[in-house]
This record gives structure tokens, sequence and C-alpha cells, in this order.
């Protein structure tokens, strides 16, 4: 059977045990049925930010795929693109999640996101694996759902999620700068109003 790369993201009713699918992944790359490219225990606090909390890399691994594509992820999914998705909070939170919950199917970026709920720790890694069934295994015992996506799929996400942050920001340079274009404007139209009064 052929390998498969993927980046996979588990969420546990307990997010102590995070640490602890960190430790039996890593046990699972050590006994060869798994190769583990990259990983990290990664928090989403009530506010929304997400923070790693622990990690692991393999030294020999590709740099795309060493701890670079994990910190990529993170990246992605800590800037306004994951806001966006995931990192509000206030009323809006249950229903976001509900609608990425249907959504999980469709966009990689967005089922991972929906794993990493505010106030969760969730265990996000890079392996590559002979079968599904090893990890899910492994992760199933401590209570944890595994969301599974390819490497090459997460990767394509993520690059666009990038051009589009990048449109956005432009789009908003633009805006500010016409703004300020036109306040200036005013300034000077009242200017020349309050000049034509006196005369």
């Amino acid at each position: 059977m052929d390998s498969n790369a993927n980046v996979i993201a588990v969420s546990f009713p307990q997010s102590s045990s995070a640490y602890e699918a960190l430790s039996n992944l890593k046990q699972l790359d050590g006994q060869g049925q798994v190769e583990v490219q990259g990983a990290a225990v990664v928090e989403r606090a009530e506010d929304g930010q997400l923070t790693i909390k622990d990690r692991v890399t393999d030294e020999h691994a590709h740099a795309t795929w060493t701890g670079g594509l994990i910190g990529l992820l993170v990246g992605v999914l800590a800037g306004p693109f994951g806001i966006l998705i995931g990192g509000i909070t206030g009323l809006l939170v249950g229903s976001l999640f509900d609608v990425q919950d249907e959504a999980e199917e469709g966009s990689a970026l967005v089922a991972i996101s929906s794993k990493i709920r505010p106030g969760q720790t969730v265990l996000v890694a890079v392996v590559t694996e002979q079968s599904d069934e090893v990890v899910d295994s492994a992760m199933t015992r401590l209570g944890g759902a595994v969301v599974r996506h390819p490497v090459e799929d997460v990767e394509a996400e993520i690059a666009t999620a990038a051009d589009a942050q990048r449109a956005a920001q432009q789009e908003a340079r633009a805006k500010l700068r016409a703004e300020r274009h036109q306040h200036v404007k005013d300034e000077v139209q009242a200017k020349l109003d309050a000049l034509k009064a006196k005369l």
C-alpha cells in the first residue's frame, strides 16, 4: 500500500490529552509505524488567539514538511483569515462553528480550524502513514477525533489564503488612501468656503 502524507488535527475532550497524543505520535514514529515530519500542540485562547504550546520536527524531513508547514498553517489560522473562520468569540462563535462543521468536507483549513475551538488544545501534525488505522487507533484510545487532509491540499489552501490576505490588505490600503485624500479635499474646500464667506 502506498504511503500518504497528510496533515491531521486531533481534538480531545480533555486538553491535556493533546500532550499525551504528541508523545504517542513520537513513539509511533520511533517504531516506524508512521513518519512524523512535524507536530505541534496548539491552543486557542478564549479571545481566539492561537499559540503553539509544544512541538517536534523531523530534522531530516523536507524543509516544507518540517515545522515549517505547521508554522505556516498556524500562522494562517492565527491571522486575519483564521479570525474570519474561527478566531472570533462572543455570540457568533457557536453559529460559526456549526457552519464550519457543515463545511468540513470542502475546505481543509476550515475543517482544521473548526477542531481548534476557543479554550481548546489540539494536536496538529504532518505525518506519512501507510494507512489511517495506526494513528486513528492511537488517538481514539485517548478520546481523540481526527481530521485528515492531504499535504498538497493544505499547502494549496495556505497559498490561496495568503494571496487573499494580500489582496485584502492592498484593497484596505487603497481605501485608506482614498479616504485620506477625500478628507484633505474636504478640509481645503471648507477653508475656501470660510474665506469666501469673509469676503
